[in-house]
This record gives C-alpha cells, structure tokens and sequence, in this order.
C-alpha cells in the first residue's frame, strides 16, 4: 500500500480541534517541524500535546504553543520555552510533568496494546501520592492537581518492593520524522531522533510520518528498519531545503 501524502498540509487536513497528538523528538532534534507548521497554518486549536518537550519559542511545538493553540501538555521537562512556563503559572495551560522513562514506556505501552504498567519510578513521591500541580488559576493559585495512583508490592530480587500503576497513552494523531522512510511507511531515525519517535508513532491511532529520504519499497534492508510500517498511515517527503532546516536548542561557544 503506497502511503505518500503529497504535501504536509493535506496530510494533517483532517485533524480536529481537540484532537490529542504525540508528537516526536528530543529537544529540537527529530521534531517533525514541517507537519507542526502545517497544523499551524491549518488553523487548528483546543490540541492536548505529548511530547518529551514542547520546543523553543519560536520552533516546533512552540509554534502552537505562542499561537495559543493548545490547551494541555504531558511532558517530561518545560526546556528552554519561557512561553511555556509562562502560560503553564498564569493558568493558560495544563501541564502533566511525567518522568521521562515513564512517559516514553506510557507512549510504547499504548502502540503495544497494553493498558497499564507497574514501575518503580516515582514511588514514594507526588508522582504516586498525587498533588502535583496540573493547572493555576492567573492568581497563581493551584485549582487542578495529579490524582493519587495505584501502589503494589511485588517480590523482585532484592525483596518486596513497591511499584506505582501508570497508565497507557494512546492519542488521536501521532506525528514524527524519520530519516528514511519508504512508501510503505517503514521507518528508519537517525542517532538521537530514534529517542522519542517510534514511541510517539505507536502510541497515535493515526500516524504521520515527515521523511528526509523517501524510498521504494525493498530499498531498507529488513533488520535496518526501527519502525515498521503497520504503525504508520502517512508519508509525506520533504524538499532538501525542508530536510536541511534544523535548529540547534542552545549554542554554546568559546
């Protein structure tokens, strides 16, 4: 099944107001920023964002985010964006802050068809108590916060211990970029991009994947792929000026 959509913005034409998005990426690297600039440019609003991050202020998921167009975010880290910590204390925006582990196992479980999991990470803390700020008031008054969650003991190797139950994420739309990709929609992600994209493209219903290098079937060797195509509904082919257009979070010289 060929899988290329010709441009970006007919391949996120029908993703609605509200819709929940995954969204690839670790810092600005891997970030499929053509597909974020054609949600953009299409108007769309009301969006629940997971991703690792949300970007910078003015690239990627900062976009959206300057534009107000989204209203909740689970992420593991508010990073360089001052917009983000900005609209997240003056109440514009809900923010689940998830530890990273956990939020990349939460995505891969939810692509896997698993509900939920035990893990150790947070346990004994507000992860697993619950209280942790979601959402202020512009008073800055706390109004929303994390619910409490499961506990159990369980024997491990060192002796009974503790796990908390995290829950599965499965969102509407998945977008990611991939280094290569073929027409099928077989995957391959380059160095540090790998971090966050497969995960994001399980965890969407719906999965747009943007391609560096677009493929003919047969071309990626079986064990070279990382992500294979069933998860992945959509390809759309990027011009080598939209391939080279990469953005470095913070330079640091001599």
């Amino acid at each position: 099944m060929d899988k290329v959509i010709s441009s970006a913005a007919e391949a996120v034409a029908d993703i609605p107001n509200g819709a929940t998005l995954t969204v690839g990426g670790f810092g600005l690297c891997g970030i499929p920023s053509v597909l974020i600039n054609a949600i953009l440019e299409a108007g769309v609003t009301d969006l629940e964002v997971v991703s690792n991050n949300a970007g910078v202020d003015d690239w990627g998921l900062g976009l959206l985010l300057g534009a107000g167009r989204l209203r909740r975010v689970v992420a593991s880290y508010v990073g360089e964006n001052k917009e983000f910590a900005r609209q997240y204390l003056s109440g514009d925006l809900e923010v689940e802050l998830t530890p990273q582990g956990t939020l990349a196992e939460r995505m891969r479980a939810g692509g896997s068809g698993i509900a939920a999991f035990y893990t150790r990470t947070g346990v004994g803390t507000q992860v697993a108590q619950g209280g942790l700020p979601w959402k202020y008031d512009d008073a800055g008054n706390v109004i929303k916060t994390s619910p409490e969650k499961p506990v159990m003991t369980f024997e491990t190797r060192d002796g009974e211990q503790e796990f908390v139950l995290e829950e599965a994420i499965v969102a509407d739309f998945g977008i990611v970029r991939a280094w290569k990709g073929d027409r099928h929609g077989n995957l391959v992600f380059k160095d540090s991009a790998r971090n966050f994209n497969p995960l994001a493209a399980m965890a969407g219903q719906i999965t747009i994947a943007e391609v560096e290098q677009l493929v003919e079937p047969g071309e990626i060797a079986p064990n070279d792929v990382h992500l294979p195509g069933v998860y992945v509904h959509r390809v759309v082919p990027l011009t080598p000026e939209q391939a080279a257009d990469k953005r470095i979070e913070k330079r640091t010289v001599r």
